[in-house]
């Protein structure tokens, strides 16, 4: 009897653990787990459907949060208000005029998903379909995306501006005196 009702305890704790919020979130986006760590990676990710003139980045960025696996989509347009994957609606993130850009669960790998983009470039919107494929031989490390690389370059521009700068400071300087 004793051990029956620390069953039932435990068996308690374990399904309530189970439904929390943030448990029952994670399972309810589809988002497939990943064996990494935590964090921001870049992944490959191929777009075909359409008219084929629209595109998404290529690599993204993925997040990790509890094992599960998360893409940022930016577009080659402003013009996609909403995206729709298993039938939930993500809506736009990005600043008027900047290119549409999206948070969706990465429900599989190296796999087709199905997803459907509400653009306004025809003046009526249209919800268009597409199939997405994340590459799981391109994932890697941040550093990989292009916005990261274009940071680094500028930040090497600037020391080369600052650098001259001061250089040139020391050569007037010696020049005059």
């Amino acid at each position: 009897m004793k051990y029956c009702k620390l069953s039932l305890v435990l068996l308690a704790v374990l399904l309530l653990s189970l439904l929390t919020p943030a448990a029952m979130a994670a399972e309810e986006d589809g988002a497939i787990l990943l064996d990494l760590e935590d964090g921001e990676y870049s992944i490959g990710v191929d777009i075909v459907g359409g008219s084929g003139k629209a595109f998404v980045s290529s690599p993204a960025l993925m997040t990790i949060r509890g094992g599960r696996a998360y893409a940022r989509l930016v577009w080659s347009s402003d013009s996609y208000d909403y995206m729709v994957l298993n039938g939930e609606k993500y809506l736009n993130l990005s600043e008027e005029g900047a290119n549409s850009s999206f948070v969706v669960p990465i429900t599989a790998m190296d796999a087709p998903i199905e997803v459907i983009g509400d653009t306004t470039a025809m003046g009526t919107p249209y919800e268009v379909h597409y199939l997405l494929t994340f590459h799981s031989d391109a994932i890697d490390s941040k550093s990989a995306l292009p916005q990261e690389a274009a940071k680094r370059v500028g930040f090497i521009a600037l020391g080369i501006i600052v650098g001259g700068g001061i250089l040139n400071y020391f050569v007037k300087r010696k020049l005059q005196g």
